[in-house]
């Protein structure tokens, strides 16, 4: 392919999933057809197609970008190591998780889209990677950093739902710092 044509489909493709971003987080998966997308796109169904195969594929794809940038503004806030950097990257995990729109893709729809396990190994692999490699490297962890990560992730992306619902964000982000402190030994 010419690098001009290289160039023009990936245009395209980042246009097509920039609007399909936007109808996710407005109308959610099933509120989302690939007609309106690629209307608002400026492009066929057809090229929808082309790029992304299906609905599903495409809402994968919108998926693994807001996934990416949840884990870089947890990273960007964690930066360094120790106690500091967990409780820092996991207030931005909430904080992140719950911007506009985020929420609907990342907690309401990418679970049901996906089904429960892609989703969960999706979010491992991004954000959920960083959380367990922090864990690690406190040296005084009151309990294996496994079983830590179990419970800071499930506190997080359910208080990140609960507030993507329309819950009160301070006392929940006050709650799970102190759920963090409790996780030091003495």
């Amino acid at each position: 392919m010419p690098r001009r044509s290289r160039e023009d489909s990936a245009a395209t493709e980042r246009t097509i999933r920039e609007v399909a971003r936007s109808q996710f987080a407005e109308l959610g998966y099933a509120g989302t057809g690939l007609d309106l997308v690629a209307t608002a796109a400026g492009v066929t169904r057809g090229a929808v197609y082309h790029h992304f195969g299906s609905k599903q594929g495409l809402f994968e794809a919108v998926l693994v970008d807001e996934q990416r940038s949840v884990a870089r503004a947890v990273a960007e806030a964690a930066h360094g190591s120790g106690w500091a950097a967990l409780e820092a990257g996991s207030l931005a995990f909430v904080r992140a998780s719950t911007a506009p729109g985020v929420g609907r893709i990342v907690l309401l729809d990418g679970p049901s889209v996906l089904g429960w396990e892609a989703w969960r190994n999706r979010d491992r692999e991004t954000s959920g990677q960083l959380l367990i490699d922090g864990l690690r490297e406190l040296p005084d962890l009151a309990v294996p950093a496994e079983a830590a990560d179990v419970l800071l992730n499930g506190a997080m992306n359910d208080a990140a739902l609960w507030i993507a619902r329309g819950g009160d964000a301070a006392p929940v982000e006050a709650g799970l710092l102190l759920m963090i402190r409790a996780l030091r030994r003495a």
